[in-house]
């Protein structure tokens, strides 16, 4: 049986909701990043990419490594996007179903230090810490989802740390696990895999699907080569993908929260049109760790009430087109 997850800003009054922006103000910014990406552009230098975008009806402009992307083209693919999404757990129990205004919690990562239980020291993460924190997670009743925590570094040979990651955390809870380090999209396809694998066959992983991964575009308006191979290869697998943001108020987006949720929106739609152009229907996630640009430390203060301030206004955006949303750091 699918367990059904709470909801917030919910008619019956169960919850609380923080709402940042009128829905003509969300029309606003959706129109505003409507005119980015047909206007400015994305630049994406992934050949692949270019031509799915191309066959999408896209403009490229090969020699700059720019696509334009038509506003119908962008409406066409957040419709097409599924508003429901299974992130199945190992163990049915630990289904969680993300659509609408349902409230679940994952842990977050990827962090490359830790304090050592045993000896207090401050060190590298290796692929046994992985192990441990998934152990907890899924001890933890209020955790719903492994995002993994830490990475396991250079404890393992480069060339496959992630699939590393992937058989620590699949091996130590049976929660749904979402990988946030995917180094290519070979690497992509050989974690999907393993899932199916674990799951009895492909078939059977698109249908409860437990595993899912993370991948950021580069702010401002960018989606590197092995993001697009990433999105890519889960959109055909069909296999949830997270497209989730860090654009930098005052950094990397312009310093009003108004400039930095169109950055965040062109990017995040950008790779969810790669995703529909690439599989109608392939399931993706809106996601965001879109915080304000520390001046002073130069650093991107996760956990700040400005990323609250961004989360809410984000998870509106989301809500805003039906799509399930994913915000980070809170």
């Amino acid at each position: 049986m699918t367990i059904r997850n709470p909801r917030a800003n919910y008619h019956r009054k169960h919850g609380i909701s923080l709402n940042m922006f009128t829905d003509d103000e969300l029309q606003q910014i959706h129109l505003a990043t409507l005119e980015v990406l047909w206007r400015t552009g994305v630049h994406i230098s992934n050949p692949e990419a270019q031509k799915v975008y191309a066959d999408a009806g896209c403009t490229v402009d090969r020699t700059g490594n720019v696509v334009k992307i038509p506003p119908y083209v962008v409406e066409e693919a957040i419709s097409s996007a599924p508003s429901t999404l299974l992130l199945a757990g190992r163990n049915p129990k630990n289904d969680v179903i993300l659509d609408g205004s349902r409230v679940s919690y994952t842990t977050f990562g990827v962090g490359v230090r830790i304090n050592d239980i045993e000896t207090g020291a401050y060190r590298d993460t290796c692929k046994q810490d992985i192990a441990d924190t998934a152990l907890v997670a899924d001890a933890l009743a209020h955790v719903d989802v492994y995002c993994h925590a830490v990475t396991a570094g250079h404890s393992v040979p480069q060339a496959a740390v992630d699939l590393h990651e992937a058989e620590a955390f699949l091996n130590n809870t049976s929660k749904h696990c979402q990988h946030v380090d995917l180094t290519s999209g070979f690497n992509a396809q050989k974690y999907i895999d393993m899932a199916a694998l674990i799951a009895g066959g492909k078939d059977k992983l698109r249908e409860r699907p437990i595993v899912s991964a993370l991948i950021c575009p580069q702010s401002p308006l960018s989606l590197h080569d092995i993001c697009c191979d990433i999105i890519m290869t889960f959109a055909h697998n069909g296999i949830p993908c997270n497209v989730l943001s860090m654009a930098m108020s005052g950094g990397t987006a312009p310093v009003t929260m108004a400039g930095t949720l169109v950055v965040h929106n062109s990017e995040v739609l950008a790779g969810i049109v790669l995703s529909q152009a690439a599989q109608k229907g392939a399931p993706v996630m809106y996601g965001s760790s879109t915080t304000t640009f520390d001046l002073m430390h130069a650093t991107a203060p996760v956990g700040s009430p400005e990323l609250g301030i961004c989360s809410a206004g984000v998870a509106s955006l989301a809500q805003y087109y039906k799509l399930p949303s994913f915000g980070a750091g809170t």
